[in-house]
């Protein structure tokens, strides 16, 4: 008999939650009216859904004049929230709280003459936009890419808040090495380290490993590469019409997680699915 288990903590996280409630308010009130500044959250069935609702997505604030602009989870520039606010006709910041704190602490630093450094992932639109609020940062995403940063006085590190705490780790230790000095705030999400926590408890136990999200939501994709790693046979889908049966030959548990960016609805979807599958 096969067991499907769903992961302590999995799915959508606070910021997510929060930005679809900001968005779906704005919807109510505005109608179609409603633009995102970017995709409102990493994915995109999500985004998918809210576009055929009104919502659509522009790249540039100059493509919402008139409308309701909602700015993304992952964070904008302070020079396009400043032209949002003076071209849309409304702007709700659905930044994620956890997103702002980089900012504040990327400026905090860069303030005080440290030379910042953003671990994380290089054009990523939450690294991008704290790159805004610490000009001349470097962003660093492997150990090998901090040993390339030349030696200073004074460093002081913030970090992409879905890294793992094992890679952030790995980064500092070369930093020691680059600086006199070394401040480091971390910024990982709580939700983040909970959700990798738990995937890598319940991969350690499962036979197959299904992990739900974007395939363009860096946070899932690490859930899947930690997933991976206790458990070889671990699929990313983005719904439940990418399952494929054969998964589950001779699997007696299935352990399910999801990325942040991951509602209920959709994990309830995947796991309904792979009941039906595996009670054939």
């Amino acid at each position: 008999m096969t067991t499907v288990e769903v992961a302590r903590e999995a799915g959508a996280c606070y910021g997510v939650e929060r930005a679809l409630e900001m968005t779906e308010n704005a919807l109510s009130e505005s109608g179609s009216r409603v633009r995102t500044l970017g995709p409102l959250i990493h994915n995109p069935r999500v985004v998918a859904s809210l576009t055929e609702r009104g919502a659509s997505v522009v790249e540039d604030p100059r493509d919402a004049a008139g409308c309701t602009l909602v700015l993304r989870t992952h964070g904008v520039t302070p020079a396009e929230e400043a032209e949002a606010r003076e071209l849309c006709s409304g702007v709700i910041d659905a930044t994620c709280p956890f997103v702002k704190k980089v900012h504040r602490a990327a400026e905090k630093l860069s303030s005080e003459g440290y030379r910042v450094v953003i671990v994380g992932e290089s054009g990523h639109p939450e690294v991008t936009a704290t790159l805004a609020h610490a000009p001349g940062a470097a962003v660093v995403g492997t150990p090998e890419e901090a040993r390339d940063l030349p030696h200073v006085r004074k460093t002081g590190v913030v970090v992409q808040t879905t890294q793992s705490a094992a890679r952030l780790a790995e980064i500092v230790s070369v930093l020691l090495t680059r600086t006199e000095e070394l401040r480091v705030i971390n910024t990982i999400c709580e939700a983040t380290s909970g959700h990798q926590g738990a995937c890598a408890e319940l991969a350690a136990r499962a036979d197959v490993m299904v992990v739900i999200g974007g395939r363009n939501s860096a946070n899932t994709t690490r859930l899947a590469e930690i997933a991976r790693a206790a458990c070889p046979r671990t699929y990313h889908i983005e719904g439940a019409d990418e399952l494929d049966p054969a998964w589950f030959d001779e699997a007696g548990l299935v352990g399910v997680t999801a990325g942040a960016s991951t509602p209920a609805s959709q994990i309830r979807a995947v796991v309904s699915a792979i009941e039906s599958v595996v009670g054939e």
